[in-house]
C-alpha cells in the first residue's frame, strides 16, 4: 500500500512546504509538482525532504508516463460528477492530483484521471495544501479502520 500527492501548476512555494510537512505526517510515500509556477526554494523548515521525496514533472503527460505500476491517478476537484469524499473508498495504491487554487486541475489532467473526488464545503474552495491535508487525513482514517 502506498500513495503520493501533488499539485498541478502550483504557484505558491508556501503551499509546497505545507504539503511536504503534511505528507510526512500522514505517511505519504512521495509528493510531486506538475508544471510548477514558483521559484524553487526550500520552505519546509522541518526537513521533510530528507524523508519524503519530491518529484517534478514537466506536464501531465510526464506525470502519467511515470505513474507507478498498477497505480491509479485520482483527481481532486470540486466539479459536477465528482465522487463525494465522505463516501469514497480510497485505493491501496493511489496518486492524488490537486490543482492550483486559481485554476484547479486542467481539463486535460481531469480527462487523464481514473477518478475524480471532491471535498464537500459550504462555499468557495479550500486552500490547496489544506485540501491535500483533508484528503490524506481521510485516507488515513478509512484505511486504518480496515
Amino acid at each position: 500500500m502506498y500513495f503520493g500527492i501533488g499539485i498541478e501548476r502550483c504557484k505558491n512555494i508556501e503551499n509546497m512546504g505545507l504539503l511536504w510537512r503534511s505528507a510526512e505526517n500522514f505517511g505519504a510515500d512521495f509528493i510531486f509538482t506538475v508544471g510548477a509556477r514558483y521559484r524553487k526554494q526550500l520552505t519546509d523548515i522541518y526537513n521533510s525532504f530528507q524523508r519524503v521525496p519530491l518529484y517534478n514533472y514537466r506536464d501531465i503527460d510526464d506525470l502519467y508516463e511515470h505513474l507507478p505500476y498498477s497505480c491509479r491517478l485520482i483527481g481532486v476537484e470540486n466539479s459536477p460528477g465528482a465522487a463525494d469524499l465522505r463516501g469514497y473508498k480510497h485505493l491501496q495504491r493511489a496518486v492524488y492530483l490537486l490543482g492550483a487554487e486559481d485554476h484547479g486541475i486542467t481539463k486535460k489532467a481531469a480527462s487523464m484521471c481514473h477518478e475524480i473526488i471532491k471535498i464537500p464545503c459550504e462555499a468557495g474552495c479550500f486552500n490547496v495544501s489544506v485540501a491535500a491535508g483533508i484528503i490524506m487525513y481521510d485516507r488515513m482514517l478509512k484505511l486504518s479502520s480496515n
